[in-house]
């Protein structure tokens, strides 16, 4: 190639570049969508059991102080238990999460989660999610309770009593139900859990005409059958959820948080209501989820909570399900 021609081709480039820069230069200073920093990527996950869809929507988190968590060990043999986990040491983080199924009755919610936050609350995010999720709470047909912990269902009703799930029949265990509502039943509870009989009361009072009790063994909803789990409340439920040769477990408060208590399913929670019950509810539970490799939703895993157990030693393990952008 000759000079003149190099020269040539060199001050188009020079010119298309040139013409080029106002344009970049536009783009580049065109302001970014805003975006917050300091906020997660809206918490909802799904997937799928036979052909029914199963969306687990994050309802936020606690905090609170290890020491006193545990009744039954020392306090090192937990922070040991949560060092192996890479988990801090002194606080520990308590997720919530609800569990929802579109089934063919409809969308079912399982528990109904904090309620609405104030302030500053880490909590009671679940209504900013299933917006997100595109759950509408008017569409569910029943918001079926594990137990009646106020995490599980001062989402029910907004602080002025209004329904949160202003369509929704409401299924709950028969002995859950029996306990709470039974004022007698108050001095024979752990002090720390008297107030759920005020909470009950208050939550349910908005649903009157429309709550179902059910008993062990019972179908909740077509596909939907009660699993009794007492010992971390009076009736404290699990439910298995089935179709088309699939099931899967949603396993509530069966444990708190998975990486604490499958390595030691013998220790007692200050949540319990009755400790010895619990653990050795636990014990089998996670056994039979284990050997059947049950895929499980539970309360307070982390998110997206959904998993398998896995004996390990004396214990067991939490596996969380494989992440999919597939449904």
């Amino acid at each position: 190639m000759s000079t003149d021609r190099r020269t040539l081709f060199a001050g188009s480039a020079t010119i298309a570049t040139a013409l080029a820069l106002p344009a970049l230069a536009q783009q580049a200073a065109a302001p970014a969508a805003p975006t917050a920093t300091n906020a997660q990527a809206p918490g909802f996950y799904r997937f799928k059991v036979g052909g029914l869809t199963v969306t687990t929507v994050h309802d936020g988190f606690a905090r609170r102080p290890v020491q006193g968590f545990v009744r039954n060990a020392e306090l090192s043999e937990v922070q040991a238990v949560l060092a192996s986990n890479f988990m801090p040491a002194d606080t520990l983080t308590i997720p919530f999460t609800m569990t929802f199924v579109t089934t063919p009755a409809g969308l079912v919610a399982f528990d109904a989660g904090n309620a609405p936050p104030s302030g500053t609350a880490t909590n009671g995010q679940a209504a900013a999610n299933m917006r997100a999720a595109g759950i509408d709470p008017a569409r569910v047909v029943a918001v079926i309770v594990s137990h009646f912990h106020g995490d599980h269902i001062s989402g029910l009703g907004s602080a002025d009593g209004q329904r949160l799930f202003p369509n929704a029949e409401i299924i709950v265990p028969a002995t859950e139900w029996a306990w709470w509502t039974e004022e007698g039943n108050v001095t024979r509870s752990p002090e720390g859990q008297r107030g759920t009989f005020a909470n009950t009361k208050n939550r349910f009072a908005p649903y009157q005409g429309r709550i179902r009790q059910i008993a062990d063994g019972a179908e909740a909803v077509p596909g939907i059958r009660a699993v009794a789990a007492y010992g971390h409340t009076p009736g404290h439920t699990m439910y298995r959820i089935a179709d088309g040769g699939e099931q899967m477990m949603y396993v509530a408060d069966i444990t708190n948080r998975p990486e604490l208590m499958a390595p030691r399913p013998d220790w007692q929670i200050v949540f319990d209501f009755d400790g010895d019950t619990a653990a050795a509810v636990r014990r089998r539970v996670l056994d039979q989820v284990a050997t059947d490799r049950m895929r499980v939703t539970g309360y307070h895993f982390p998110f997206p909570a959904n998993g398998y157990f896995v004996k390990d030693g004396n214990g067991y393990r939490f596996v969380p399900g494989d992440w999919s952008s597939a449904i």
